[in-house]
This record gives structure tokens, sequence and C-alpha cells, in this order.
């Protein structure tokens, strides 16, 4: 019982945890946003490794079409025209190439900026985590300090220390407010306590 008590701090930190009750829905929040940011990255993945397929044949179009210009160009009975043909068929793939290239590095940047939702989303998932188990040893420190004081106390006024001492035995509450400001305040509520 020689323990003091920070009653500010007590206050303060009872004060968030009413704030953070109030708002269960985060955590329910942050989960839905894990689920569909771990869709979108699997989605996105999917696509990429099409892509880098498709790709990966375009280039091996285009070689041919090198190929083929190559033996056209040595062989003695190629055409203009073959010549010319082969020609537009390179630069078609090449564009075809540039776009698959923008279509890759859209993909790209689109993976990397879910990975970073999905580590920002597990950080608050940890965060909210360690909030909960916080939440509720402060329920047990206020439960014990209850049990051991007698004292309820009202957390829902800044302005003033106030709440209620129970007394089982007589079967009695009794109501208490004391201005935070006062410097005394903790005898007077030891005084409450032992009357």
């Amino acid at each position: 019982m020689g323990e003091k008590i920070d009653i500010e701090k007590l206050m303060s930190y009872s004060d968030d945890l009413v704030e953070f009750l109030k708002n269960e829905k985060d955590m329910n929040h942050l989960s839905n946003c894990v689920q569909q940011s771990n869709g979108l990255t699997s989605g996105c993945r999917s696509d990429h490794a099409k892509l880098l397929t498709s790709l990966q044949g375009y280039h091996k179009m285009i070689e041919a079409c090198k190929q083929k210009i190559e033996e056209a160009a040595n062989a003695e009975v190629a055409s203009d025209a073959d010549i010319h043909l082969l020609q537009s068929e390179l630069e078609e793939e090449i564009q075809r190439e540039a776009l698959l290239r923008e279509d890759f590095r859209v993909i790209t940047s689109q993976i990397k900026d879910l990975e970073e939702q999905t580590s920002f989303v597990e950080d608050r998932r940890q965060l909210l985590d360690k909030l909960q188990r916080d939440q509720i040893k402060t329920q047990m420190k206020l439960s014990m300090y209850a049990s051991v004081t007698n004292i309820i106390p009202d957390l829902t006024r800044d302005s003033k220390i106030s709440g209620h001492i129970v007394e089982k035995e007589k079967k009695a509450v009794e109501k208490f407010e004391f201005d935070s400001h006062e410097m005394d305040t903790c005898n007077a509520i030891w005084k409450v306590i032992t009357r």
C-alpha cells in the first residue's frame, strides 16, 4: 500500500485505452486489407509471369526474323520485296516488345507498391496486437487496483479525478471527486479510502 500511483499517467493511459476500444473496426479493416493485398499480389505475379513468357516468345521471334533477314541478304535469289517484308515484321515485333516492356514495368511497379502496402499493414497489425496485449494488461492492473483499494475510477472526465469507492461488507458505494490540479490529491484519496 506504500506504492504511489502516478494518476496523470494512469488517466492518460486509460483515455488512450478507451479510444482504442472505440475503434475495434481497425483490426478487421487491416485483416481485410491484408487479404485483398495478398490476392492482388498473387494476381500481379501471375500477370508478371505471363508477360515474361510472352516477352521471351517475342525475343525468339525477333531473333528468327533477324536470322531470316541475314539468310535473305546472303541468298542470291532474295528479292527486295522479301527483305522489305522481313524488315516490316521485325519492326512490328520490336514495337510489340516495347509495349510488353512497358506493361512489364507497370506490373513490376504495382507489385512493389503492393509489397510496401503489405509490409505497412503487417506493421499495423503487429502494433494492434501489441495494443490489445497492453489493453489486457491494463485491464488486469485496473481490476487488481480496484480489488486492493476498493476504488473504481471514472475515466471519462479529464478535468477531475473521480470514481466510486465500493465497500462490499457494508454494501455501500460512495462517489468521490477531486480537482486534478490539487497538490495533495493522493492523500485526499487515501483519507476517503481509510474512513
